[in-house]
């Protein structure tokens, strides 16, 4: 019952903050979903993805078995610190990029994050949402699960990608040396 509502409350929370901080950004006048740095349908699909992954550990944690075979259950704690570990990232990615968070690409001038836990990566965020991803397919073992994982953590490799290109774009030399220093996940 603890690790159910556990593994329930870290993405409820984390769509409480995104959502939340949507309707603080726009008080503010900033419009918190960017540009799709890539074909707009791929994007967002891959994106309410995430939550359809982290909807499927959620359910599988409340007992409701949308595994084909019984999952290990060293397994399922491998899963469980990927899942917290996933998490940690998301939040503090997102509490230390403030009004500079963007779903996509930024259409205003935003600063260039490089300190707090981007000195370790340039995309603390994804490196957590694709720990959340592989926590989803170990925890249920289900083939779709993993199939659609595949295709999220393919699609916003992709979206990376197109965001640093973006961002060597806005921010040039700056943007080389920290890239040059900075690994692009981890």
């Amino acid at each position: 019952m603890i690790e159910a509502a556990l593994v329930t409350i870290l993405p409820i929370g984390f769509l409480i903050v995104l959502f939340g901080g949507e309707a603080l950004f726009l008080k503010k006048g900033i419009e918190q979903n960017g540009e799709a740095p890539i074909n707009r349908m791929v994007f967002y699909t891959s994106k309410y993805s995430v939550i359809a992954l982290w909807g499927a550990m959620v359910v599988q944690s409340w007992g409701v078995s949308i595994s084909l075979s019984e999952v290990p259950r060293l397994l399922q704690l491998v899963a469980l610190c990927f899942w917290g570990f996933g998490f940690l990232l998301l939040y503090l990615g997102r509490f230390k990029m403030r009004d500079s968070f963007r779903l996509g690409t930024a259409k205003e001038d935003t600063p260039l994050k490089t300190d707090g836990l981007f000195r370790l990566s340039r995309n603390p965020m994804y490196v957590g949402m694709y720990a959340t991803v592989i926590a989803s397919s170990l925890y249920t073992l289900n083939p779709v699960v993993i199939v659609l994982g595949a295709f999220v953590v393919a699609v916003h490799h992709r979206i990376v990608v197109a965001e640093e290109k973006h961002l060597h774009t806005v921010f040039g030399r700056e943007y080389s040396e920290y890239s040059s220093r900075v690994p692009r996940y981890i």
